[in-house]
């Protein structure tokens, strides 16, 4: 059997003097965070416009670099931490979407090039 554990459900994990996030240390109960106010799923969104408007909601956010670098020390597995979108525990620039990736002519150039018929004059 397998068990699945997360440290989110440990209480104080993600509060107090020592937690790993340290939200309340910098926002108290007054402040109202973007993350707090949209749905937790455009954090974890597929679509780049959905992704471009998660990272657009941290933008003036007081606790962004905090979010960014808690979200690096932990590795995080996927989503928007702190305006940054993350994939395996590292900051990407987009993700790849499904399929098969684009050739790039200019890495092999012979590939998507018409073939060159040879001519032959009659004599």
């Amino acid at each position: 059997m397998t068990v699945l554990f997360s440290e989110l459900l440990v209480p104080g994990w993600a509060e107090g003097p020592d937690a790993k996030i340290g939200v309340t240390a910098f926002a108290d109960s007054s402040t109202k965070l973007p993350c707090h106010l949209a749905e937790p799923e455009t954090f974890f969104a597929e679509s780049q416009a959905e992704i471009s408007y998660a990272k657009a909601l941290c933008g003036e956010c007081p606790m962004r670099a905090k979010c960014l670098e808690g979200a690096l020390s932990r590795a995080e597995p996927c989503g928007v931490w702190g305006g940054e979108l993350f994939e395996d525990g590292k900051v990407i620039q987009a993700k790849r979407t499904a399929g098969r990736p684009r050739i790039n002519p200019s890495i092999n150039p012979s590939i998507n090039q018409p073939e060159k018929e040879e001519v032959q004059l009659a004599s």
